[in-house]
């Protein structure tokens, strides 16, 4: 069981080549399969932190490398849906752009005070996670945007901009964060966390 949020990791990091070459080749059902795996995906993310945490293996390994599969994986299928849509993407080239800066401000801001790339598992970024799964959903199997398309931009601005903010309040590193709320506590001394600050 403790090998297990490791496989669940590994299996979602082995998911994105797939996902890529499905969309690349769009062989017959590609779309179908890359939504099939892109649900298995998310199952995998919801269930590897669950089962760390009850057989006591959330570490700060585990959660970096959960974070950094989590990134290649959405990227792969942001870039399945290009292949697939390309008109689309092409027409909502700014909003997107702004997701990808804000995505390389967490990192570059998390380096610049830390030496490390964040890893807070806020939980804004889980809500725009889901929002993310219904906008794939909707370019992938029925080809448009609509309005999850532009809740998907909204929530992914105000949860970077809340990951910053997490970033820039608390005084040392540390993993599992879940606001800017609860950073601001952390850095006061109201909150007490769980797992081990980190210089």
């Amino acid at each position: 069981m403790k090998k297990l949020p490791y496989i669940l990791i590994a299996t979602r990091f082995l998911l994105a080549p797939i996902i890529f070459l499905l969309a690349y080749f769009e062989i017959e059902n590609s779309r179908n399969l890359i939504l099939i795996l892109m649900y298995f995906g998310l199952f995998t993310d919801i269930f590897d932190g669950i089962i760390a945490r009850k057989v006591g293996v959330s570490s700060e390994k585990l959660r970096r490398l959960d974070s950094q599969t989590d990134l290649v994986f959405w990227l792969s299928i942001g870039f399945a849906t290009y292949f697939l849509n390309p008109e689309i993407i092409q027409e909502h080239w700014k909003s997107i752009a702004l997701i990808f800066v804000m995505e390389a401000l967490c990192y570059i801001v998390s380096l610049w005070k830390f030496g490390k790339e964040t890893c807070t598992h806020a939980w804004l970024a889980k809500l725009w996670g889901l929002s993310l799964l219904i906008a794939f959903t909707s370019l992938i199997g029925f080809s448009e945007a609509g309005w999850a398309f532009y809740l998907c931009v909204v929530l992914g601005f105000i949860s970077h901009l809340d990951v910053i903010l997490i970033i820039l309040i608390l005084p040392k590193w540390q993993f599992d964060v879940p606001s800017s709320y609860h950073a601001w506590k952390i850095r006061n001394g109201k909150l007490l966390k769980k797992s081990v600050l980190l210089n």
